[in-house]
């Protein structure tokens, strides 16, 4: 089978590209709207269906993997119609590509979803969804076309995703807690962080095994446990060794935002843990793993 994934270049695409490594029955076509130096990308814009349409015909495309969308929370309320366009109207134009060759769709959508009603426990896949933002809402958007067009999809949530490439919180975090003498950090947003090789890993088996074969839905995925931004901060520090570095504790009122962000928004996994059979590592240990990729840590 013949499969193409969007927005091949950011995070989760790059870890898509390493997965897909492994032996396969499949072919992988890498896409996005630009080209890296070294890397094999075929060019792309998602937002033009009839460009979508014509490398599915051509590359005879039977599933997409859409790692493509406007991910900068804060510039969302501002930068106008492209965010829409980007997360609502491209995710549609891959779901009708998908629906006419009677393929498969998995969707990459957020825990920015939800946040707007106060909840204490695991957002479920059916828990209804509450936006406080631009880029919250559209995304939802592109779920609602996504399931109004009929097509075979996946979609899945996921968190606080971070990885070896492109630009995350654990890097930003490495540098600050390596050169500032005091840090603060939010400790009211409760959720919990993903490792994006982990997110790769688990949707290359769900397609490698067909498993997503009568199986269309939400499902969410992050890894395991539950941490505020302090303690993700904290444990970043402690495995480089940045220890120089005073980490306070404060409330999302010190660093005003244009977008009020979810204050608790932990997934509930059980669904995709129990329909494909997916182990989900805690996220210490996937920290480490991606740590260790990047050469900080060595244990």
């Amino acid at each position: 089978m013949n499969i193409l994934v969007t927005g091949a270049n950011g995070q989760l695409g790059n870890e898509i590209r390493l997965v897909s490594q492994q032996s396969t029955q499949d072919h992988y076509i890498f896409t996005d709207v630009i080209a890296l130096e070294g890397v094999k990308t075929t060019i792309l814009d998602i937002t033009k269906l009839e460009d979508v349409r014509k490398i599915v015909k051509e590359q005879d495309v039977k599933c997409i993997i859409n790692c493509a969308a406007w991910t900068n929370v804060d510039k969302a309320e501002t930068a106008g119609d492209i965010v829409e366009t980007l997360n609502a109207t491209a995710p549609e134009n891959l779901a009708k590509a998908m629906k006419e060759v009677d393929g498969e769709l998995v969707h990459i959508s957020t825990d920015y979803v939800f946040g707007g009603d106060p909840y204490n426990t695991p957002c479920k896949e059916d828990q209804k969804g509450t936006p406080t933002g631009v880029y919250g809402m559209t995304k939802l958007h592109g779920e609602q076309k996504i399931q109004a067009s009929g097509v075979n999809y996946l979609i899945i949530r996921t968190a606080w995703l971070y990885s070896e490439f492109g630009h995350n919180f654990v890097k930003t975090m490495l540098n600050l807690t390596a050169s500032k003498p005091q840090l603060k950090v939010v400790f009211d947003q409760t959720g919990t962080p993903t490792y994006a090789g982990d997110l790769a890993t688990a949707i290359f088996d769900i397609i490698e095994n067909r498993k997503y074969e009568g199986n269309t839905g939400v499902y969410h995925y992050s890894n395991e446990g539950v941490c505020s931004w302090y303690d993700f901060t904290v444990k970043i520090a402690e495995l480089a060794g940045n220890t120089n570095c005073d980490i306070q504790p404060c409330h999302s009122n010190e660093f005003p935002s244009p977008v009020t962000r979810p204050a608790y928004s932990v997934l509930d996994k059980t669904k995709i843990k129990e329909t494909f059979g997916i182990h989900v590592p805690y996220w210490v240990d996937s920290l480490k793993t991606c740590m260790r990729n990047m050469n900080v840590i060595k244990a």
